[in-house]
Formats: C-alpha cells, sequence, structure tokens
C-alpha cells in the first residue's frame, strides 16, 4: 500500500492566494521527511478552491526540491491544454527526475475557463477520448502525425524521448480521473490505472474497480496487467489523540473554504449547477475517509484497500487551512499511520 498526500493548495477565508502556494510546497517537503510515497497535485483555474493553475509546473518545481518522492498530477484538465504539449512537459519531468513523475489527467468541468483558453465546450463534451489516444502516442513512440477532428498534423520527432530515462518505464504513468462509466472503459481499455474522487465511497469505488476490470479483459489487456493495475483513491486524512477533535477541525475550516470555493465556479455555458452544502459535504467526507485517531484512520485505509483492491492513496491533509497543523498532520500521516499498513 502506498500513500501520499493529496495538495489542494485551497485558499482559505481570510488567507491569500501566496499563503495557499507556499502551504502547498512545504506540504511536499514535509511529506518526504515523513517517508509519505507520493504527493499529488490539484489544478483550477480563477477559483480559490485552488490556487494552483498548473499543476505541471507546480510538480517541476517539487521534482526539483525532493529527491525520493513521487510527484504526480491529480489532475491536469486535458480539454484546456493541447495533448502534444503536455506530453512534451511530461516526458520532460520524466526523464529529468529519474521516473518519479505520474501524469494524472481528466475531464475537469464545464467551466469559463473552456471558454479563456479557446479550446470551447466540444473539447470537454466530445473531445477527451481523442486527446487522451493522442497523448498517449506521444508518450510511447518515437514519431507522431495526427488526423483527427481536432488535431492534425504531419509527422514530427518526439523530443525528448520517454523512453531515453535511465527508468525500467517506458515512460511516465499516466492514470485517468474516472467519474462515469464511460471514463472507466476508456481507461480500462488503455490499460491506465484510474484516480478515483474523495466524494465516493468504498462500495462505489470497488464497483468502479470491478467495471474496470470487465472492460479490460474485453479488451484483450495482459492478466498480469489487470491485476497489478495501481489504482489511486482520493480522501481526507485528518489525525488527532481523539476522532472527535479531528472532525471538529475539518468541520470548523473546511465549510468555508469549501463554500467560496465552490461558489466561484461560473459555467461555460450558463447551465444551472447545484451546490453541495458545505458543512454536510464535509461531514460526509468525516465519514467515509480516515479521520480520527491513528489507529482508526490506518484501520480505514486497509479496510478500503481490501474492500476495493486500490492500492494507493492521496489524502487531503490541508484540512485545517494551517501550515502548522497541516505540516504537524502530515508528520502524524507518516510516522504513526504508515507503520500499521507496512
Amino acid at each position: 500500500m502506498r500513500v501520499g498526500s493529496f495538495v489542494l493548495a485551497a485558499q482559505f477565508p481570510g488567507q491569500g492566494q501566496g499563503e495557499a502556494l507556499h502551504r502547498a510546497v512545504r506540504t511536499a517537503e514535509v511529506a518526504e521527511e515523513a517517508g509519505l510515497d507520493a504527493v499529488w497535485l490539484a489544478e483550477h483555474h480563477f477559483v480559490p478552491y485552488g490556487t494552483c493553475p498548473s499543476a505541471v509546473t507546480l510538480a517541476a518545481l517539487l521534482l526539483g526540491r525532493t529527491r525520493r518522492l513521487r510527484v504526480g498530477t491529480a489532475v491536469t484538465v486535458l480539454p484546456t491544454v493541447h495533448p502534444v504539449a503536455l506530453g512534451e512537459q511530461a516526458a520532460l519531468l520524466h526523464v529529468t527526475s529519474g521516473g518519479r513523475f505520474t501524469l494524472g489527467v481528466g475531464r475537469g468541468g464545464p467551466w469559463v475557463d473552456l471558454e479563456v483558453f479557446g479550446s470551447g465546450l466540444d473539447a470537454y463534451e466530445h473531445g477527451f477520448p481523442e486527446s487522451l489516444e493522442l497523448l498517449m502516442r506521444w508518450l510511447r513512440e518515437p514519431a507522431v502525425a495526427a488526423s483527427g477532428p481536432r488535431y492534425s498534423f504531419r509527422e514530427v520527432p518526439v523530443v525528448p524521448r520517454p523512453s531515453e530515462a535511465l527508468t525500467e518505464a517506458p515512460g511516465p504513468e499516466v492514470v485517468v480521473a474516472c467519474t462515469s462509466p464511460a471514463s472507466v472503459r476508456l481507461a480500462a481499455e488503455r490499460g491506465l490505472a484510474m484516480l478515483l474522487g474523495m466524494h465516493v465511497g468504498d462500495e462505489e469505488k470497488a464497483e468502479m474497480v470491478a467495471l474496470w476490470r470487465q472492460h479490460a479483459r474485453a479488451a484483450g489487456r495482459p492478466a498480469e496487467e489487470i491485476l497489478g493495475a495501481a489504482h489511486v483513491s482520493a480522501g481526507v486524512c485528518q489525525i488527532a489523540d481523539r476522532r472527535t477533535d479531528a472532525e471538529e477541525t475539518l468541520t470548523k475550516a473546511m465549510p468555508g473554504w469549501l463554500k467560496q470555493g465552490l461558489e466561484a465556479h461560473v459555467t461555460v455555458d450558463g447551465r444551472i449547477r447545484s451546490m453541495r452544502d458545505p458543512l454536510a459535504y464535509t461531514e460526509l467526507l468525516c465519514g467515509l475517509h480516515p479521520v480520527g485517531t491513528p489507529r482508526l484512520c490506518a484501520d480505514r485505509l486497509a479496510a478500503t484497500s481490501e474492500r476495493t483492491g486500490i492500492s494507493r492513496f492521496a489524502l487531503l491533509t490541508e484540512g485545517s487551512g494551517d501550515l502548522a497543523a497541516t505540516e504537524e498532520n502530515v508528520r502524524r500521516l507518516g510516522a504513526e499511520v504508515l507503520p500499521h499498513l507496512r
């Protein structure tokens, strides 16, 4: 089992954007010191829900700041970037970090980002499979041409070649954020592990893993690849000597952040969207994930892994909104929870 920190660079009420980003960087540095396996970096545009607009750029900084830690994006929003440009960046980080970079990609949402970056709503609603296919070809082949409805260009060489990294992996690992049966199938047919959201409980995650295996077998993926797929479960982790104290820390801080962060999302086409009740959502997350004593947190992670077959976790550790408390939370995760899991 591998446990990492999920870093949103969340801007809590009363905080500046620089403060949120500094906490994100420190979370990664402390995660390496504490013995965690990875950090996973979120990407958002124009909202205080998360102040990192480029997970790949922040990943580059953190790969340079660390020596052992795996750094992944959770996720890079594929409809707002050119897949070749993203592929070049991913290959660069793979080669220069010695294979410590994981590229997580997803569809994102129907947000105003699509208007600002000029990709349009069609890129979100229909273009994701084409973009993912082109990205994967770029990361696996020596030269690539395209003739699809969205991307069309003559053959060009891949520089740098991901396969030239001094690692066993031919290229950077790619995982796909999955929220629907269609995205599960898309990932499974390509043998790509899933990243499953923190709003989803064990039962639904187990169903999505089973569906992934079904589609992977139907697509003829190798049996060892199917059995060894290292899916990632996103969640929340808050550690305290008493469970009630851990829950109180989150229910005091997270609703304010969720309210201002989620309200700031603007749809590109004016469609009506409903927003979760911030307090109820926080309480839901406390019930689903490792929030409480170190022993309780370890037991919950072990139970989720057993029920779902998921072996990797990306845990939001900044739910207090406070830098010192976040650092302590990460250190306790490494010192008091991980030993029970290993």
